[in-house]
This record gives C-alpha cells, structure tokens and sequence, in this order.
C-alpha cells in the first residue's frame, strides 16, 4: 500500500468536512503565538502540510509572508480561496527543493504525523536547511509510537499516521541540529482521546546543523 498516496486521496476528498473540525481558539492553535511574538513584521513563513490554510496561515499571513504547501491539491485550492494573501505551493513537504536559509520560520500542523516515520528524520533536516541563523520551527509531531495506522473512517475517508514517541521526537530534532525552546504535549481538539507534541526550537544563529 502507498500510504503518502491513501493520505493524499484523503485528504482531497475531505476538504470541507476537515476544515469544518478545526477551531480556532483551541490550546494547539493558541500555540501559535509563541512563533507569533518571536517574529518581526513581514517575517517569512512556511507552514508545511497547510491543508486549506484555516486557521495556521490565515492567522499567520496577518502578519507575515507566508507560503503554504501541501500535497492534496483540492485543499491547496480551497487555501487559495480562504487565504488571498499567502502564497500556496502543491507539493509533498519531504522534499521542499527551496533555497537554504529562505524561511524565518517554519509551521507544520498535523502534518508530520502522516508521513512515514522513516522519512521524518530528512524531514527535519530539511526544515533546518530551509530556515535563516536564528530561525524558528514550531511543530506538531506524535506523543506516542506509532508505525503504522489506518482508520478506515477519518471524516469519512480511509486515512493513515505513522509517527515516533515524544521523546524519540525530541531527539531527532536535537540531531537535526534544532534548539528546543519550548516541547507541551497537548490534547486533540476534535479527538479528545488523541495527544501531540507540539516543539517550538530554533536554528542555531552560527554554523550548521546537518
């Protein structure tokens, strides 16, 4: 089975039902303005995995350059609709071929943990080579280990996660060459049985990480 692929599928078919779930007012959304008050104006922005772009980019291209990718083409075109003012690339965001040193910061919601977990050490990587010295990443990464998973009815399309337990998590951010700022384990908002590490970290200001 080509899990990128069940996840992509997925998630163009649930574009409004998924959007609909998402508050704006939740613990993990709130999160937001710990990268929010870090930032100067016009900061440039990359949130990674951006679904239709509510609520991470709306909130964020109030304030910054933000550029949207994401792999689920429909989503990407509802993102365009929601948000005028970000910019929205379709692509898979493992293998982002921007240039080093483009981003400010980094955002990556709910996204991570739907990519295999084999990839998610290049991942971050990768999101460390895209950020400026002293540039920020706030993710959302697995609280639990998990390899593979499908539900079969996610908003009513089969979908799949794969991710690492919190603290293999924070490790593989440490060997990337990320400084964790900030790590909190928060609840779901829409899946009150489900719990993520949200980690705020920073690229170090002098030499390289990986």
């Amino acid at each position: 089975m080509d899990h990128k692929k069940l996840v992509q599928a997925g998630y163009n078919a649930i574009v409004a039902e998924y959007l609909a779930s998402r508050p704006e007012t939740s613990e993990d959304v709130l999160l937001l303005q710990e990268l929010v008050t870090r930032l100067p104006a016009g900061a440039k922005v990359l949130d990674a995995g951006c679904g239709a772009g509510v609520p991470v980019a709306r909130i964020m291209s109030q304030l910054f350059d933000v550029t949207g990718v994401d792999f689920a083409q429909a989503q990407i075109e509802m993102a365009r609709q929601l948000v005028p003012d970000a910019k929205f690339i379709c692509h898979d965001i493992v293998d982002l071929d921007l240039p080093d040193g483009f981003f400010d910061a980094v955002c990556s919601y709910y996204a991570i943990i739907h990519i295999p977990r084999q990839e998610h050490p290049q991942l971050l990587q990768n999101f460390y080579r895209l950020l400026k010295p002293g540039g920020l990443a706030l993710l959302c990464l697995g609280a639990n280990d998990i390899e593979h998973d499908i539900d079969d009815n996610y908003h009513g399309s089969p979908m799949y996660w794969s991710h690492f337990d919190a603290d293999t998590n924070l490790r593989l951010i440490g060997e990337a060459g990320f400084e964790i700022i900030l790590s909190k384990t928060v609840t779901d908002s829409t899946y009150p049985t489900s719990k993520h590490l949200f980690v705020l970290a920073g690229k170090k200001s002098c030499g390289s990480g990986s």
